[in-house]
């Protein structure tokens, strides 16, 4: 071999072997830059703080920011719409609950998404829990006493939500389904509004996720009667739960739940799946999610994507049963 073509060869070994570099420095591990978090619901509500404690933690483990967009308006539809619409490259996430998941879609005639088609299911990261609240003057003591009055006048009783197919609305049209019993409904302009609606006596009664009225229940503005997780909880070991304290079986909470844009790839799935399991381990993270009276979960993808579609299932059944709106 000639001596040009031997530096002819040396050229392109070099120019190779440095192409090479190129390009696995452009194939970046991921994360490499900040990741947002999208959360269709006003700042301060339950799922709103969620997810600010779980990111916290996220963002030590993997050495990225995290950041946290609130998107409220039209019932989570706009701030999904944009998880929706996102780049599938991993670094735009959505922060639901199963109102925006499950509950709204059925209500809605004219979708701008699919929440079973347009996004990529990651963790149900934790559960909100929820309990049964009358103001504390309230001659009810507790659910069957609920349900006794309810029998006793048909549509007299009254009952407060943050609004039209709103989750408090869900869940007290469960109740009075399971029940068999008539309440009337009186919407409100959002959850708080409604609580302090119970705790103003302008309504006779209301569910209520936990982190909402536990203020209101420490300040003795509202009494709580029964809690809707399946055994009593922690922070409120004198309450009942409302299956033992009237409604046998009687179960209701909500979700915070991670979602990705249809195409995100799996691996970049699985590993914010196992990245939330592991910040849910942390004894610091769990102790503050309690609470905010919230379970800690951390599912596999494949589990959220289950329980999404019987969710969806089961509320479109109770909704269409109800006559249930959000208009």
């Amino acid at each position: 071999m000639n001596t040009q073509r031997r530096i002819a060869v040396l050229s392109l070994l070099i120019l190779g072997a440095f192409a090479g570099r190129l390009g696995h420095a452009q194939t970046a591990p991921w994360p490499s830059k900040p990741i947002r978090f999208i959360v269709p619901l006003a700042a301060g509500s339950a799922v709103d703080n969620a997810a600010r404690i779980v990111a916290e933690k996220l963002s030590r483990n993997l050495g990225q920011g995290i950041v946290i967009e609130n998107q409220p308006g039209a019932a989570g539809l706009i701030g999904a719409g944009n998880v929706a619409k996102a780049a599938p490259d991993g670094y735009t996430f959505g922060g639901f609950n199963d109102s925006i998941m499950t509950m709204v879609p059925n209500m809605t005639q004219k979708m701008p998404w699919d929440i079973l088609k347009d996004f990529e299911p990651v963790s149900l990261v934790a559960t909100v829990e929820w309990g049964l609240v009358v103001p504390t003057e309230s001659s009810i003591k507790s659910a069957a006493d609920l349900i006794a009055a309810a029998k006793k006048a048909p549509g007299k009783i009254n009952y407060g939500s943050g609004g039209n197919g709103s989750p408090q609305h869900i869940a007290m049209a469960l109740f009075a389904s399971q029940a068999g019993v008539q309440m009337t409904h009186v919407p409100y302009k959002g959850a708080t509004q409604a609580a302090m609606g119970v705790a103003g006596k302008e309504v006779d009664a209301g569910f209520q996720g936990i982190a909402t009225v536990n203020s209101l229940i420490k300040a003795g503005k509202v009494r709580l009667l029964g809690v809707t997780t399946p055994k009593r909880m922690p922070q409120f070991p004198d309450v009942p739960t409302v299956s033992d304290s009237g409604l046998a079986g009687f179960e209701f909470n909500s979700w915070f739940a991670l979602m990705a844009p249809a195409g995100t790839p799996k691996a970049i799935v699985n590993r914010m799946a196992d990245e939330v399991k592991m910040a849910l381990a942390d004894p610091e993270v769990k102790e503050k999610l309690n609470a905010q009276g919230l379970t800690p979960k951390g599912t596999t993808p494949e589990e959220l994507g289950t329980a999404t579609k019987a969710q969806f299932a089961k509320y479109g059944e109770l909704i269409r049963k109800n006559g249930i709106t959000s208009e």
